[in-house]
């Protein structure tokens, strides 16, 4: 009888505990589509997208006789681009090239080049009717700006002049993706967009952030909006502060003079990081729609309490890095990089704290940072919970010298991981085993790799496949780039006003975690910050 019921038990058991396998997810097919890459001799289509696309043609998520024509100003011939594709697939994809796979989405590879003068796109306007005509791409055409930021607005226009970009009923979909920056400031953002709107609509406009795309990001709305346990404690009552950190070991890489003219806050935090605030802080949306998603995500960046530019040093620390050593390897200071000034007073460190005025935030803040020549990379979310408010512990059966006061033990954190080692992981007390009532935190992970033992997609394969879908859920809207750009833009102004001391100029050790002002600036709220 025992044994029967310890076989019943273990069947009910399994019962509860395993879950039924999932069936197959069909995902919608995309409809029959041409994308046009201007730029597509550049670094991005090479590293990124077409890479990105023969991984989505692995996966036989592209539509049938789907179509690409790259459009640059050098002469290539259609082999010449196809085999510099070719190239970049077997040196950047996640997959490795299989020829039956290649052949086929190869046959979808042409090329265009174009200019700036009169009748300059005449050669793309040509590929786009014979890929309508001869692939059946019924002609819906995608535009992706892989250009230097210069370009977007004129390119925008030309489309525009040249009958390229509006809609027109039963003539098929017109799209546009745009790469950031998305202007300099919010003067500038909003003069692109305005003409951007000339030219397109704002359905037709994604303005794309490849952090968006990641599994890790994606999945926050899955934690918060998934699961029950955790959006009752997701508040000001319960949760103590919120990191978010965006850390690099690399440091400008050649790009020394793209830096000098963007900085870490333009390049980081003025889209990623307030990207992923918005996911963490906005409010549960209705539907997971693309514009009920938005929506939420604007409303919380209105609720950043604006910063005066007079108020801006009380709420950012700047940093620069100068020589030092990153993994065992000594590098050069910032001034001492490529194209860099040698006086150069360009922040590659930023900290900065925001206050929400909600009602689910209000008295919670946000610490923000990012940094280059870090020692280690790391971007993650750490979600610290307030502490205990009386802890019955204190005196009993404590080892000599008594037990640490209340406030002494380590309050829970929730961290979020995006990359690398992408998890997540909660911390907690724990009884040490012994006589004595000792607590210390432990750790209870999870990890993607292990866990699903299948790699994730890049972000560029979700983006490219939604932008085919026509779902803007994961692409920013025109009102979250200005909401960002007005919190950034005081801060530069304020920056402006104010600039840092030559003498105090760099002011980081590269392969530290920033300047000593950034830890001063925790401390000074009574908190420190997680070094991943």
């Amino acid at each position: 009888m025992a044994t029967k019921n310890g076989e019943i038990l273990r069947t009910v058991d399994a019962a509860v505990t395993e879950e039924p396998p999932a069936g197959p997810v069909h995902l919608p097919a995309p409809p029959p589509a041409a994308l046009v890459i201007f730029g597509a001799t550049g670094d991005l289509t090479k590293r990124k997208l077409v890479p990105a696309l023969y991984a989505l043609a692995v996966d036989d998520l592209l539509p049938e006789h789907f179509t690409v024509i790259g459009a640059g100003r050098s002469q290539l011939s259609d082999d010449q681009f196809r085999a510099a594709m070719r190239d970049a697939v077997t040196r950047f994809a996640r997959l490795r090239l299989d020829e039956k796979v290649w052949s086929r989405f190869a046959e979808g590879l042409h090329y265009a080049s174009f200019s700036d003068r009169d009748g300059g796109l005449d050669g793309v306007k040509l590929a786009l009717e014979t890929a309508d005509r001869e692939r059946g791409t019924a002609g819906n055409r995608i535009y992706y700006f892989a250009v230097p930021p210069s370009g977007f607005a004129p390119l925008a226009e030309r489309l525009q002049r040249e009958g390229m970009s509006r809609e027109e009923e039963g003539g098929g979909f017109r799209r546009m993706v745009v790469e950031k920056p998305f202007g300099r400031n919010f003067a500038t953002a909003r003069e692109l967009n305005a003409a951007l709107h000339s030219a397109f609509e704002e359905p037709q406009i994604f303005r794309i952030d490849h952090y968006l795309g990641k599994e890790t990001v994606q999945n926050i709305l899955v934690f918060r909006f998934a699961n029950g346990i955790f959006e009752p404690i997701w508040n000001r009552r319960y949760i103590d502060h919120i990191q978010i950190t965006v850390a690099e070991t690399l440091g400008v890489e050649g790009r020394g003079s793209y830096y000098e003219e963007t900085g870490a806050l333009r390049d980081i935090i003025q889209n990623h990081v307030m990207q992923l605030a918005a996911i963490i802080g906005m409010e549960p949306p209705s539907n997971f729609e693309a514009e009920t998603v938005r929506d939420e995500k604007v409303k919380l960046l209105r609720a950043i309490r604006p910063i005066h530019p007079d108020d801006a040093l009380l709420h950012t620390i700047r940093g620069q890095y100068a020589a030092g050593s990153v993994d065992g390897t000594p590098v050069p200071g910032y001034r001492d990089e490529p194209g860099v000034d040698p006086e150069s007073l360009r922040e590659t460190f930023v900290a900065m704290k925001l206050d929400i005025d909600n009602w689910r935030w209000a008295g919670t803040p946000f610490y923000l940072r990012t940094g280059k020549h870090l020692p280690s990379r790391a971007t993650e979310i750490a979600i610290q919970f307030r502490r205990v408010p009386h802890s019955p512990f204190a005196g009993h059966r404590a080892m000599p010298g008594g037990m640490p006061p209340p406030d002494g033990i380590a309050p829970n954190q929730l961290l979020l991981r995006i990359q690398p080692d992408e998890g997540i992981t909660l911390r907690f007390g724990a009884k040490v085993p012994g006589q004595s009532m000792r607590i210390e935190s432990v750790n209870m992970d999870f990890f993607y790799g292990s866990s699903f033992q299948r790699a994730s997609p890049d972000a560029y394969e979700r983006l490219l496949l939604d932008c085919l879908l026509g779902d803007a859920t994961l692409f920013a809207r025109v009102d979250e780039v200005e909401e960002a750009w007005r919190v950034c833009t005081a801060i530069l102004d304020g920056w402006r006003a104010h600039p840092p001391d030559r003498i105090d100029c760099p002011n980081y050790e590269a392969g530290t975690w920033g300047p000593a002002a950034a830890d001063d600036f925790m401390r000074r709220d009574g908190r420190e910050w997680r070094r991943p």
